[in-house]
């Protein structure tokens, strides 16, 4: 007696397609984000925080910068693919920088609507991560 094959290939490859769905068909496309945008956020002991972008492909619309967790929160929009802003901060918080988080809110002209977010460090620590989002 032969054994019926079609439920169990067809549950294989509804899993193989599965994984490929979730996982973007093996192509991660925050890669082409992180190639395109850098951010930086750098606290200095003279008591300010720099925060650079930069857009290397030059089709930034338009950026809304701010800086969260502050008592009077700071936002800032730009029309540049590349900026530089000093925020005036007058220490390091008690409570370290993730509630600071600094995030953007980019126009971009090939990818639509952008999101960014990083965390100020001081100079002499690694860099944190930048994580990018397209809602």
């Amino acid at each position: 007696m032969a054994k019926k094959l079609g439920p169990p290939i067809f549950l294989g490859v509804f899993t193989v397609l599965a994984i490929i769905f979730l996982t973007g068909g093996g192509t991660d496309d925050k890669d082409i984000l992180r190639q395109t945008f850098q951010l930086e956020a750098i606290y200095y002991d003279s008591g300010h925080v720099e925060i650079s972008y930069f857009d290397k492909s030059d089709q930034t619309n338009s950026v809304v910068l701010e800086i969260l967790g502050m008592d009077d929160s700071f936002q800032k929009t730009f029309y540049d693919s590349e900026f530089i802003e000093i925020v005036p901060f007058l220490n390091e918080p008690k409570y370290g920088w993730a509630i600071h988080p600094v995030v953007m809110e980019i126009e971009h002209e090939e990818f639509g609507h952008i999101q960014l977010k990083t965390e100020i460090h001081s100079i002499d620590e690694p860099v944190p991560n930048v994580i990018y989002a397209r809602p």
